[in-house]
């Protein structure tokens, strides 16, 4: 399975940002699918994730602004940030675990791929 994240750029504190995943080399139907981040000098961080069944988790730090979505017809996983913080600055990855389990311990995802920055300015 590939992975290519995609749609950062530069926001305002307050405002919102969507980023994509696309995957592919296999359908991701039964994957679970997680977003994570990694600001400079910091630890990765798991933000969000979906299992096969559509469960969603997510981490303290963005509950209630962000949301994970996933389109298996177009093999997309999604994550919508609303009400964006200058801590959120990160570059952000996607990253699949064939198991679809989910859950946000980012060792159980075999599949990681590019990531995409997200800068938001205060």
């Amino acid at each position: 399975v590939q992975l290519q994240a995609s749609g950062g750029g530069l926001v305002q504190a307050g405002g919102s940002l969507g980023v994509s995943c696309a995957a592919s080399g296999r359908n991701v139907s039964t994957y679970a699918m997680l977003w994570f981040r990694q600001a400079p000098g910091k630890e990765r961080e798991s933000v969000a994730a979906i299992n096969w069944r559509g469960g969603k988790y997510y981490a303290d730090s963005v509950r209630g602004r962000f949301s994970i979505s996933k389109d298996n017809a177009k093999n997309t996983l999604y994550l919508q940030m609303n009400s964006l913080k200058p801590e959120d600055t990160a570059v952000y990855y996607c990253a699949a675990d064939r198991s679809g389990r989910g859950g946000l311990y980012l060792g159980a995802y075999e599949y990681r791929g590019q990531g995409t920055q997200v800068t938001v300015s205060s």
